[in-house]
């Protein structure tokens, strides 16, 4: 299983590096863009609600393939300020989406660590081929 990992800057302007990075390293794969938006979302949080986003903050993403999946991986550097959950935001809130857009093109998702660190993984598992209905 293939493993690529990179270290990023905490700062808002590299989660346009890390989604080229993740297209590039996920050509050809059909769950690319799936992988390429949970990354930002990953990210984001990681920016927003950790120490990941202070200076001079980073935040390390590492992806896996194995059988035309994909392993999303995000860790940042602790000092949350509240756990990562999947929040019900009202409709004009900007915020509280992203984990719930990760749980739902993920098959699981893992939350691992604590307020010194967390890494958050996502599971894409493969596409399934469309059915071929002989007539």
């Amino acid at each position: 299983m293939p493993t690529y990992r990179r270290t990023f800057p905490g700062r808002p302007e590299e989660l346009r590096n890390v989604r080229q990075w993740t297209r590039h390293i996920l050509s050809g794969s059909p769950r690319v863009e799936d992988a390429a938006l949970v990354v930002t979302e990953l990210g984001s949080n990681a920016l927003l609600h950790t120490a990941s986003g202070d200076e001079p903050g980073t935040f390390r993403v590492s992806l896996a393939t194995s059988g035309g999946g994909i392993t999303v991986s995000v860790a940042d550097l602790g000092a949350a300020k509240n756990e990562p959950s999947v929040q019900d935001p009202a409709e004009e809130d900007p915020h509280g989406r992203g984990l719930g857009l990760v749980v739902a093109l993920a098959q699981h998702v893992d939350i691992d660590g604590d307020e010194h660190g967390r890494t958050i993984t996502a599971y894409l598992m493969p596409v399934p081929a469309e059915p071929v209905i002989a007539c």
